[in-house]
Order: C-alpha cells, then structure tokens, then sequence
C-alpha cells in the first residue's frame, strides 16, 4: 500500500501502530515523513532537538523485525516527542534553560524507557517554559526561543508543555510526553486543541501513577508528573497503559453518568470559551449525561493555600537534587539561576532562592492539602459523581508576550489579572489534590481557536476517568487541523 504524505500526517498513534504491526505502512517511511514535516515547521519552535540519523535507524530497526514479534510491539515504530526536561539517554535535556543546554542524561526516565521497550521511538525533544516555571511557553533562550500556536503563530500555545503540544497539534507527531505540575499538560492541549493527562500523583508518595525519581527536571516532588499527550483520548490510554501496565478501559455509555460542574471553576469565562463548551454540555446532555451543579464555594481558596508553597519551597532542594543525582554540568541551584534567560522565571527563582513562600510550607503539607483532599473526596461521594467537568482554561489563547514572557490578560475588557493565574485557575485543583485530570477537545470558537474541556476524577480512578473522556469525545469529536 502506497501512502500520501497527507494520509500518513492524519494517523493517530493507535492508527499508526496498528498500521506497522500489520506491515501495511514502513516505520522508516512514516518517521521520516514525520521528520521532514518537524524541519520544515521549525519556525513554531516546538522543538530543542530532533533525532533525524537515530530515529530513522530505530524505524529501519522496527520494520526488520518479524511480524509476529513486531505485532507483540504495542507501540511498534510509533514517532514521540518528548519535554526537553525528561530525562533521555544520549539526547538533550535542557529544560529549556542556557546552564542545561546540551547536556544528556544518562539513562532515560522510567517512564520513557517503558514506551521504547514497548517499541515508541523519539522523534526529538520538545520546547517549553523555561525549567516548566510558566504557562505560555514564551521562552527567552537562544536555543529555544518562544513556543508558537500551530491554529495562530502570533499566540501561545499554552505551557509548560507547549513544544509538546504544538508539535502534536502540528502533525510532527501523533503522541508524546510532557510534564504536568499545575496545569501544563492540560493548558497547553485545551489551547492547542489535542488531549493532555495528568495522572493521579495524591501525595507524591505511593499513590503516585507514574514513578520517574530524580528523571524530570522538577519543580516539586509532591505535585510533578509526567503526563502523556496526544490527538485522541485512545491515544492517551494507550500510552497510560503501556506506562502503568494497566489493561483495556472499562465500558462507559453516556447515559447515566453523573458529572458535577464546580460552580467557581464556570465563572468569569471568555464570551467565546462560553460559547464553545456551552455547546459541548447541550450535546453531551441530549444524549443522557446528568449534569449536578455543585458548588465548591472553597476550592479555590483551599487550591491556593497548598499550590505556591508547594511549589516555591520545594523546587530549591528538589532541582538541587536532580543536579546531582544527574552529574548536570551545573551543581548548584544559584548557578542554573545566574543563567535564566527568560524574564519571568528569573523573577521566580528569586523567590525560591529566598525561600518566600517557607514559612507556609508545613501547613500547605500537613493541614491544608489534607483538607482540600477531604473537601473534594467528600464531594465525589455526596454527589454521587463520576467526574468533576469545567472548561480547561477560561480563555482561548492569547498573543505572545515577547517582552516578558508573561505578564497580564484581559477577559472581554476586564481589568487585567496575571497571566499565569488566569490561566491555572481551573487546572490547579487537580494538582495541589493529587487526583486525576484528563483535557479533551470541546470545539473551535467561531475564529477558529481551540478549547478544551477537562475531566476530573476520584484519585487512583484513572483508567475510569479515560474511558469518560473517550465517550466524550467520540460524541464530541476531535478537531480540524490547523492550516499550515
């Protein structure tokens, strides 16, 4: 069978994968597709590396296999992308940032190793928010430089994770990884219009869903994760499953499932995010899904005490240690900071170095984290619910800050607020819990901008979650590409 270049750029990873196990499409032919497509877009910026000579020998690899033991492959010759603060033997892992640059592990993180064995070849490293301390991915280092929306250039496509998720968007890849520690695998899905997982974490400890120690770039030990990212909701729990080593998803109907809408995480949205997933509710609603408004009056205050402290505090000690742990060419946090290019970061790791945030870090942890915990379990059970459902972002994406990397927002002519803040509101509750949440694609406003629509869900209850994110959108649909 001969394939265009175009039939070859529509394939989902499942569609890929089932296409090279049946000998029906040559690994080395798509990735080099894929690869001839990431260097002719490179002026998105998605990515820091791409493995031309490697991948395409991985792909020759795969095709000289015999059938039956390529068919064992679950993830057969299958193009990934992963976040340039992943660990990955022998490639780059700069986070993002001028002291890391060119710099390589020496060993891949467990959760990347478990998609290689299973047959996954990386296809290149993706661009981010520098060392992940951000939402647009607007990144000031010169071997990265500012991530840009495949739907609109002059726009973000949301962070961290943004290289990931535009080049998913872009077609470069059909899956990848990025990592998620208050929003940014979802953000940068809902605004790029592909699906974002963040999987269950809880306390950092053993309830963790993805165990990848001193193998990320980190931010905070209780809230980081790697989380997969990809075009379809299958290919989602494709990749979920091959990390976890969990089974096929449980059969969901629409009919029946109980989702509450959180009241605060529904106000203050853009006229046209309004729109959109406004529309998402009345189909999902006319084909038997009950929606419960709950209304979660203390959320966000409870979100707030837990998420900065968390994050500020721990980040010193826990770079610190992925410095070392790593053999990185910088061994001090006050040297990787010396050399932050982006503006907006540097002024974060002011406050880590100063420790700011100290002396409210014990009660994030110890009472306040516990009580939101509490807070959102007790909601799941009184309400009898199946998932938490709300827009991803209140707003669609918005244009690129080239002075500062991120600064304030408007919504519809409203005073300006933080960018960052924007942005996290509805994502950060997932994180500073621990449970689940699942990014899917809602629809297009009318010009032309993705949004998104997450699912939240009981902590441990990830497969579950998936399965409803996949009734959703099948219902749903997945997006257009964008015009490129």
């Amino acid at each position: 069978m001969t394939w265009t270049v175009d039939e070859q750029l529509a394939l989902s990873a499942t569609e890929a994968v089932a296409a090279i196990q049946s000998g029906r499409l040559k690994a080395a032919d798509y990735m080099a597709t894929l690869l001839a497509r990431a260097a002719a877009l490179s002026s998105l910026n998605a990515l820091t590396t791409l493995e031309l000579d490697g991948a395409l020998a991985a792909a020759r690899r795969i095709d000289a296999l015999p059938a039956a033991e390529k068919a064992r492959l679950p993830l057969a010759g299958l193009p990934i992308v992963v976040k340039d603060n992943i660990n990955t033997a022998g490639l780059q892992t700069s986070a993002g940032t001028p002291a890391l640059e060119g710099f390589a592990p020496a060993t891949n993180a467990p959760s990347v190793q478990r998609l290689i064995d299973a047959g996954a070849i990386i296809l290149g490293k993706a661009n981010m928010h520098e060392l992940a301390f951000g939402i647009t991915s607007t990144n000031f280092a010169t071997h990265a430089g500012p991530v840009r929306n495949p739907y609109d250039p002059t726009l973000i496509p949301g962070g961290s994770s943004g290289g990931t998720a535009a080049a998913i968007a872009a077609r470069m890849a059909p899956a990848g990884l990025g990592t998620d520690t208050g929003g940014s695998t979802r953000i940068p899905a809902a605004l790029t219009g592909i699906a974002g997982f963040r999987p269950s974490v809880g306390n950092g400890g053993a309830e963790r869903r993805y165990h990848d120690p001193d193998a990320v770039v980190p931010i905070s030990h209780t809230r980081d994760t790697v989380g997969p990212m990809a075009r379809t909701v299958a290919d989602i729990a494709l990749l979920d499953g091959v990390i976890t080593g969990a089974g096929a998803l449980p059969a969901i109907a629409l009919r029946g499932l109980r989702i509450g809408l959180p009241a605060p995480l529904w106000e203050g949205l853009e006229r046209r995010v309004n729109d959109v997933v406004s529309a998402a509710l009345r189909r999902l609603e006319t084909e038997g899904v009950v929606f419960v408004p709950v209304a979660m009056s203390e959320l966000e205050d409870l979100s707030d005490m837990v998420g900065g402290p968390l994050a500020i505090h721990e980040a010193r000690d826990d770079v610190l240690a992925w410095l070392v742990a790593n053999h990185a060419p910088v061994r001090t946090v006050a040297e990787l900071a010396a050399r932050i290019a982006s503006p907006d970061v540097r002024a974060i790791y002011d406050d880590i170095l100063d420790d700011v945030l100290g002396s409210r870090y014990d009660a994030a942890l110890n009472q306040w984290r516990p009580r939101l915990q509490q807070y959102i379990a007790a909601t799941f059970a009184d309400e009898r619910l199946d998932a938490l459902l709300f827009p991803t972002t209140r707003l669609a994406a918005v244009p690129i800050d080239d002075l500062r990397g991120s600064s304030t927002v408007s919504i519809d002519g409203s005073p300006p607020i933080d960018t960052m803040e924007a942005f996290l509101r509805n994502t950060d509750p997932a994180s500073t819990s621990g449970i689940p949440g699942l990014s899917l694609a809602a629809g297009m406003t009318a010009d032309g901008l993705p949004v998104g629509l997450e699912l939240d869900g009981p902590l441990g209850e990830d497969r579950r979650l998936l399965a409803i994110g996949l009734a959703f959108e099948q219902l749903l649909g997945v997006l257009p590409p964008p015009a490129l």
